[in-house]
This record gives C-alpha cells, structure tokens and sequence, in this order.
C-alpha cells in the first residue's frame, strides 16, 4: 500500500509537469469556387465568406513542437452564380483535426510557428430546401450534412501578454474534396473537385 502510494504521488506529479496549453480563436472563412461546367453552359459552386470561431488544448513536447486537438465551426452559406445570376442556401462546417506545431523558442516576445495537420470537416446544409432553386440546371441545394476528410497548413505568430498568456494571430488553409452531397450537380454536370478554405484567426492562449 505504502509502494502504491509512492507511485500515485509520482504519476500526478509527471501529469502536473506537463507543459500543456489552450486557447480560443475568431476570424472569418474564405473559400474558392470550383468550375461546373455542363449542357447548360458554365457556372461556379462554392461558398460565402463567413465567421469561424475555434478552440484548442496543446501539449509542448520539446523545446521546438507541440501537438494540438483542434475545433472551428464555421458559418458558410452555399452559392451558384452563372451570368450574373445568384442563388444562396444556408451552410455551415464543423472542423475537427489533430496538427503538429513547429515553432522557434520562447524566449523571446514573439514567437512564429507553422502547422500541419489532418482529421474530417463536417459539411452541413442548413436551408429550406425548395420545389424550385435557380440555376437548378447547374445543380441543387440539399439539406443534408457529409463529412470529408481534411488536411490542416498553415501558420502564425504569439505574441507575450504576461507569463502565461500569449495573443495568437494564424492563418490556416482547410483542404478538402468539394461536398457534391451539398450541391449535387445536375445529370451531365461536372463540378471542380478541391476545395481550399482560408481562415485567418487571431485569439488568445493560455501556458501552464
């Protein structure tokens, strides 16, 4: 019992020595728009700019990397335009995924930092769906939701408020197949097929 003690008092001092932090952060969604192309002509599929809002916990794991678990939800409603013609249909993202983080020492005040990572974005189409769409010959919004795998780059810099609190400002670039499950193209129809989600963010982090 006396060993078992001794070893209890060990593992949660190692849990405490952990250098762990987490943060939260705010910023907005830009995205492309793919080609369709099809017997009705040409058109565009993608979606509007919107608001994303994040969270994370890290772990450092040296003097050079941390590892984080990653969330942002997004707000991006869906979009065809053809010929001046525009039709919208509510949408928003779910972004889940694990990142690898190099960054310089943190002496200093400032600090920079560049991520890679991976994990699934999860597309959700939010609108009332209709008898009638525009530009339905190009291809037709659906209430539904998919999920695509993703990779995560990107990169940034900390800035020190204080001891442990750092303001975090990054950009990251979300890539994924385009959610044809969202807009399904019309028979004959061909959509582009990457889409890049650029999210600039700036938020605050908290180190122990």
């Amino acid at each position: 019992m006396k060993k078992l003690g001794v070893s209890f008092i060990f593992l949660a001092g190692a849990c405490l020595a952990q250098q762990w932090e987490f943060g939260g952060l705010a910023g907005g969604s830009f995205l492309n728009d793919v080609n369709v192309t099809g017997p009705s002509g040409s058109a565009k599929a993608g979606f509007q700019p919107g608001v994303v809002l994040g969270a994370y916990l890290g772990q450092r794991m040296g003097a050079h990397f941390d590892g984080q678990v990653r969330y942002e939800f997004m707000q991006s409603n869906l979009q065809l335009s053809s010929g001046g013609s525009t039709a919208n249909f509510g949408g928003q993202a779910h972004a889940i995924h694990y990142d690898v983080i190099w960054h310089t020492k943190s002496e200093g005040s400032v600090q920079f930092f560049a991520a890679v990572g991976g994990g699934m974005k999860i597309f959700q189409g939010t609108g009332t769906e209709a008898a009638y769409q525009p530009l339905s010959q190009f291809g037709y919004f659906t209430k539904t939701h998919v999920v695509k795998p993703m990779a995560s780059v990107g990169g940034g810099l900390t800035f020190r408020l204080s001891q442990h609190v750092f303001l975090r400002t990054e950009v990251r670039d979300f890539i994924t197949p385009f959610p044809t499950q969202l807009i399904t193209p019309a028979p004959n129809t061909k959509y582009g097929s990457l889409l890049n989600d650029l999210v600039p963010m700036v938020g605050v982090e908290y180190r122990n």
